[in-house]
């Protein structure tokens, strides 16, 4: 997490994306199906995502994916040349 993000509870889509790396849309689909939990606060029903929620979808994320690996259904999606870790 960065300072920025230890310092409050809740975070953005737009903080929860860079802190994934992700974009702000992929962050909306995750709420959408419930993959990533949040809460809409204020009359226009923004996105808040906990710190520790999104904690423990980068933890789950993991999870499934060392049983992906340790299944043999890991299939590699990197393009030719990219550099990644063995």
């Amino acid at each position: 997490m960065t300072e920025e993000s230890k310092k409050h509870r809740f975070l953005t889509t737009e903080q929860a994306a860079e802190e994934l790396n992700v974009s702000s849309n992929q962050i909306r689909a995750l709420l959408k199906t419930g993959e990533l939990r949040a809460i809409q606060v204020g009359g226009r029903g923004m996105w808040r995502i906990g710190v520790n929620d999104l904690e423990n979808y980068i933890a789950r994320a993991y999870r499934r994916t060392e049983e992906r690996i340790t299944s043999g259904d890991f299939v590699d999606d990197a393009e030719p040349g990219a550099d990644y870790p063995q």
